[in-house]
């Protein structure tokens, strides 16, 4: 069967091709209900769609940049139409249209643009202010949001629960089964009269409306939790300035004149222009398919919503927004393509096809069989031409109970199991401050044996500060504020001047004030550590700033390790600073400050001087950086990069940034669960050793390996060096991709991979698991990852891993409970149909037994919590079998229990409970059904353990385990006592309901039995 599933119904947790995705569905077979099995997987029409609005898109903005080309020619010569401003518009207090902002920035029309006055034009015309922003507590804000709409995309309306109602009534077999049910209401109450001749319609209708709301209220429950993780993952936040101070604000509260600050992976949140900033590269391939990137400027200034920062920084004011822009429509589209379904739910839509025309063939031979029967009773007594209402009766209720044995052959809940189960680990897992963007990822990570980790914000805090320092040859310790002004008075004012001026200029950084008048520092916790040292040395951010004049800007990227900013300084002349990973820096320097503030030339001992102070600050885990300048005297033009060598070093400094609280039992956990931690990190190899050792990741015969050296190494090289990797330092995102694909494809491990930066975005691609940070990452990383995990902690991770085994496990426990009733049901009713003529399991009590099964089973074994047991085992890895032996050993052993029994029941049954009179069938019948629904119920109770025999740990403390199990026990005995007339019952004695318990209780020792046996 597995081979068969593999072949047929297997996709991948990432990246399926359409072709496979319409393999499986076109495989189907016997599929009661479409609308319900396939509600959770991708709509393949709706992404065509979306695939062909982005080559519209792309020949849009082709066409727009060739013609935007043409105009800059002809600007002087052509004068611009005139532009009549709406009434409306002029009414509100502005100078220029929706429309009109929309066709400049959508279009790149440069002439419109010049005709408006340029950014500063458009920016008087809507009544902003280009660098104190919008001011937010006057009429023209509220008129603003009339005029030009929020930045909000049209989504489909929620659906109402009578919507699943309606859905869940779309079922093939049931509506056979009200048709039957009405034939059987017509005939009854013609040959009986009213109510008697009604009951068993009226059965079979009351059935069918309980297994409908009870799927109804499951599915809308479910799609609930769906759209609360949908608002989470629509959370972005961008850095605004408004009434003149900069704040963290929704992309969805943007409106025209908003001045947004974007840096390298932020997505652009609206279309608007370039204010100002530098290197600015803008990948547009999420709206057009494009994967050249776009240099902005002032020149190209225009910036369309849902494109990315590849590189550079700048300042854009917002022009048009929500379902104006072509990401709006494109999101729209794209929101109804859905999610890729998991590899589990295709393999259990295959398992449930497999079984599904199994029980077809079942439901057609018990018919005959049936049918069969009645002819030859009818032949024996000469009556084979005379029909009566009871042979139709009989005929339909034959019918109906082969109808019936479908509904309860072709597992449709087993699909949708999954569903429920991630919809419930999805939910818990954010209150564990996982985000889960995609599905799949949920079932992926409890097969993850590989994690490579970053270290800043992940295994360590993230709050950093510099605790030393080596200024002009000299090593402090600066602790303390009053120690970092002390410092002042022992550096030459000259050197305190380069740094501060290498501090406050050359970074991604700010010092700005906050609405409540308090100074606050933004950017990278790196940034904001050496900012912070900048102020302690008394130095002051924005009056540094305003003396030079910044010529070009190098953004701190992770392959280059280093960013670069050149100056023009107030007396004339231009200066370059450099600031970057110390070994780099160090070596593009050929001078150093020295204690009396003189350049003089580094020597040999110098260099080794200042080499052992970067590596004491390593050894003692601490982040180093160098501060270097340079004096370009022979000019520079913006067109070309910032030199790299000919420096003079300033100052290293060290960061501390200490390992979060426990990282290292979180480590540990992972260890004994089966899976290999590994740090990946940009930092220095001593620093990553020493952090790597605290958390327990690097053991002895483990190694830490550099990443010019894992470039260096030979494929067979690889293949002995990579198992034994536990750290890499100073890894370029190549050297992270690398590693990943060499784990998934020469090792075959499932490898989950955690990554903050754009650069990430392959490596997270790559992954099985891709994990984003949520504070330090950038929008492109958290796009390509499968999970965002919130607050940036390892152990976060490692309870990732945990619920990711627990849905796995959830989800076999409930497919082994389920094909156990399966096949009971199946060969009790076909056998008994074979050998007695009548099946003991009506219509109305297989319904029942089928919703005990599909929802009820779902609900009780697909939402158990994880423990800690599950990380004491090893990881199922991508070869693992779903259904696996032991699995088919407890269903097998489970089902054999159940089937002799109620067989022992069918043909000793009377005499063993001394039956006898008119009524001893349909006691019998009564007692099966009721013996049968208990197995289940205890079953149920077995299965919450696969392997241990103590199945009744931690029962209570699920809550919907108990519930469901106390809800099926009070409905059994209502539908024996009091709805016999409809569900074919009598009410049983004490002596039978005590049998029954026991024959039901006694599958709980076999199932502990089954469990010693080893398979």
């Amino acid at each position: 069967m597995e081979s068969y599933l593999q072949e047929n119904f297997g996709v991948k947790p990432k990246h399926s091709s359409t072709e496979a995705l319409e393999k499986w569905r076109n495989l189907c077979g016997v599929v009661k209900n479409p609308k319900r099995r396939f509600r959770f997987t991708a709509n393949l029409s709706k992404r065509y769609e979306a695939a062909a609005m982005r080559k519209t898109n792309q020949e849009k903005l082709r066409i727009a940049v060739l013609v935007s080309k043409a105009a800059i020619q002809f600007l002087l010569g052509v004068t611009p139409s005139d532009y009549n401003v709406p009434e409306e518009v002029k009414a509100a207090g502005f100078q220029v249209c929706a429309e009109e902002l929309g066709s400049i920035t959508e279009g790149h029309d440069v002439k419109k643009l010049k005709f408006h006055g340029g950014v500063t034009g458009i920016a008087e015309k809507l009544s902003t202010s280009i660098s104190d922003g919008l001011t937010s507590n006057t009429d023209l804000f509220n008129r603003r949001q009339e005029i030009y709409g929020l930045n909000q995309f049209a989504e489909s309306t929620p659906r109402s629960f009578w919507v699943y109602v309606w859905e869940a009534l779309q079922d093939m077999t049931l509506m056979i089964l009200g048709a039957c049910a009405f034939v059987s209401l017509i005939v009854g109450i013609v040959m009986e009269g009213w109510p008697h001749g009604a009951h068993d319609g009226l059965g079979i209708v009351a059935s069918i409306l309980l297994v409908v709301f009870v799927t109804a209220t499951s599915d809308y429950r479910q799609s609930l939790q769906f759209k609360d993780l949908d608002k989470e993952k629509k959370k972005i936040y961008v850095q605004v300035t408004r009434n003149g101070f900069r704040q963290k604000l929704s992309i969805y509260d943007l409106l025209p004149g908003d001045i947004v600050h974007l840096g390298i992976g932020d997505q652009v949140p609206a279309d608007g222009l370039f204010v100002s900033g530098f290197s600015v590269l803008i990948d547009e391939s999420s709206l057009t398919g494009e994967s050249e990137p776009v240099m902005v400027n002032e020149e190209n200034p225009f910036m369309l919503s849902g494109t990315k920062l590849q590189d550079g920084s700048c300042k854009m004011m917002v022009t048009t927004v929500g379902m104006r822009t072509q990401w709006g429509k494109l999101m729209a589209t794209l929101s109804e393509g859905g999610d890729d379904e998991t590899p589990l739910q295709v393999k259990l839509n295959g398992v449930a096809t497999i079984i599904g025309k199994g029980g077809l063939f079942f439901a057609v031979v018990t018919f005959a069989v049936l049918v069969q029967g009645l002819l030859s009773h009818k032949l024996g007594e000469g009556s084979i031409w005379s029909w009566s209402g009871d042979d139709a009766l009989k005929l339909l209720e034959y019918f109906a109970v082969a109808v019936t044995i479908v509904v309860v052959a072709v597992p449709e809940g087993l699909p949708l199991a999954v569903t429920l189960s991630l919809a419930f680990a999805m939910k818990k897992m954010m209150n564990d401050k996982a985000l889960v963007r995609h599905l799949a990822a949920c079932e992926t990570m409890g097969s993850a044996s590989s994690i490579c980790s970053d270290k800043t914000g992940t295994l360590t805090t993230n709050h950093m500060t510099v605790v030393k320092s080596c200024i002009c040859m000299n090593v402090k310790e600066v602790s303390k504020t009053d120690s970092a002004s002390s410092l002042c008075s022992e550096i030459p004012d000259s050197a305190v001047q380069l740094l501060l001026q290498s501090i406050f200029t050359n970074t991604g950084g700010e010092v700005v004030v906050n609405k409540d008048g308090k100074r606050e520092i933004l950017g990278t916790p790196t940034e904001t550590a050496l900012l912070e040292f900048g102020l302690s040395l008394g130095g002051d951010f924005q009056a540094e700033r305003q003396t030079s004049k910044i010529v070009k800007v190098e953004p701190f990227n992770s392959s280059k390790k280093r960013m670069g900013v050149v100056l023009e300084l107030p007396g004339g002349g231009l200066r370059a600073h450099s600031k970057g990973a110390s070994e780099i820096v160090l070596s593009g320097c050929d001078k150093v400050v020295n204690s009396t503030g003189e350049v003089v030339p580094l020597d040999e001992e110098s260099l080794n001087h200042l080499k052992l102070t970067i590596d004491q600050f390593a050894n003692e885990a601490l982040r180093t950086l160098c501060l270097a300048f340079m004096e370009l005297e022979t000019g520079f033009s913006p067109e070309n990069p910032i030199p790299v060598s000919g420096y003079t070093l300033i100052a290293i400094v060290g960061i501390k940034d200490p390992v979060r609280p426990g990282v290292k039992e979180s480590v540990a956990v992972c260890r004994s669960a089966g899976i290999t931690v590994r740090m990946v990190t940009g930092d220095n190899i001593n620093t990553a050793k020493a952090i790597a050792r605290e958390c327990g990741i690097l053991t002895d015969d483990g190694i830490a390996i550099e990443g010019p050296v894992f470039r260096e190494k030979t494929a067979e090289e690889l293949m002995e060096l990579i198992p034994k990797i536990q750290v890499m330092a100073r890894s370029s995102p190549l050297d992270k991709h690398t590693l990943v694909k060499h784990l998934r494809t020469t090792f075959d491990e499932v490898v989950a991979v955690t990554g903050d930066g754009t650069n990430d975005a392959p490596a997270l691609h790559e992954a099985d698991i891709g994990l984003a940070m949520g504070i330090a990452g950038t929008e492109v990383a958290k796009e390509s990852a499968d999970v965002i995990i919130l607050d940036d902690n390892f152990s976060t991770i490692a309870t990732v891993a945990k619920w990711g085994r627990s849905v796995y496990i959830n989800i076999q426990k409930f497919v082994q409970f389920q094909l156990t009733v399966n096949i009971v049901a199946l060969i009790v009713n076909f056998s008994s149909a074979c050998l007695t003529g009548s099946a003991p399991l009506t219509a109305v009590q297989l319904l029942w037994v089928n919703m005990i099964m599909d929802t009820l089973g779902a609900l009780a074994l697909a939402t158990e919590p994880p423990t800690d047991e599950l990380m004491k085992r090893p990881p199922v890895g991508k070869r693992g079998n779903f259904i696996s032996n032991v699995m088919w050993r407890n269903i097998l052993g489970q089902s054999l229990y159940q089937f002799m029994v109620i067989s022992l029941l069918q043909a000793k049954g009377k005499a063993i409970f001394w039956l006898d009179g008119p009524d001893s069938t349909l006691v019998l019948n009564t007692l099966i059904f009721n013996s049968f629904v208990f197995c289940q119920i205890f079953n149920e109770i077995s299965s919450r353990e696969m392997e241990e025999i103590n199945v009744f740990k931690g029962i209570l403390d699920n809550y919907v385990f108990a519930s469901v199990l106390g809800v099926t026990v009070f409905f059994q005995i209502i539908i024996v006592e009091f709805l016999g007339t409809f569900a074919n019952t009598t009410p049983l004695t004490l002596t039978q309901w005590f049998a029954s318990i026991v024959i039901g209780f006694i599958g709980m020792p076999i199932a502990a039995g089954l469990k010693t046996i080893q398979v």
